[in-house]
């Protein structure tokens, strides 16, 4: 498979992230994958926002959960943005994307999303929590997954293969060769987040990962010239 510049909620570098500025910026910009993060909003609509709360990416304040979506839509996200629901971002861009969920019950939302439009083949699902992983892998049988992880060992490799997911996705300021080796070992894909520098990029190509999650797209103008 060839290496991967995945976009980093959009290109969060250079437009407001997760939403469809960022993610169509993205898709122009050449990038091979879109990563992008799904809440819940209080009324059960797949919102897309990082954070647990509106405060740092809106000009609202409170909980995503204790918001109904029309709440949010009334939030300006940046530049004059609304915060999008994740069939939106289906339909801005055709590329494949990398949606993290935050826990079971967005996992139980989005199975029914990948479901209803077919996205098997287009929609890696992504997470921190080993148990999130497990529950869409159980409702989308054939899902491809991916655990990711900011401080971790070896086990990162043990917990990766417990929960069936196919790929790491690991901080790239803590990535050892042995735990390069442990996961090929395992027969596990391995992404370096978040590489915006050509000191990381290079480091991406030495261990010789498989992709690389980026906030900028001169990261995939690079890549390709990068030892």
């Amino acid at each position: 498979m060839n290496f991967l510049t995945i976009g980093h909620r959009g290109v969060m570098g250079i437009e407001p992230e997760n939403t469809l500025r960022s993610f169509v910026a993205a898709e122009q910009a050449g990038l091979d994958v879109i990563e992008l993060d799904l809440h819940l909003s209080k009324d059960g609509a797949l919102v897309v926002m990082h954070d647990a709360d509106v405060d740092r990416t809106t000009d609202g304040t409170g909980p995503i959960a204790e918001k109904t979506l029309a709440e949010l839509r009334a939030l300006d996200a940046g530049r004059g943005e609304r915060v999008p629901v994740f069939e939106e971002v289906l339909d801005a861009v055709k590329c494949p994307l990398q949606a993290e969920i935050k826990d079971e019950a967005a996992a139980r939302a989005l199975s029914e999303v990948m479901h209803r439009r077919d996205l098997l083949a287009r929609v890696e699902v992504s997470s921190f929590h080993d148990e999130a992983i497990a529950e869409i892998a159980r409702l989308v049988p054939g899902v491809r997954t991916a655990l990711i992880a900011s401080r971790y060992g070896t086990d990162i490799v043990d917990r990766a293969v417990e929960a069936g997911a196919r790929t790491v996705c690991l901080n790239i300021r803590r990535l050892t060769l042995e735990i390069v080796e442990h996961a090929r070992k395992a027969d596990l894909r391995i992404i370096g987040w978040v590489v915006n520098t050509q000191d990381h990029l290079r480091l991406v190509r030495a261990l010789e990962l498989d992709g690389a999650t980026t906030d900028y797209p001169e990261i995939k103008r690079t890549g390709r010239f990068t030892a």
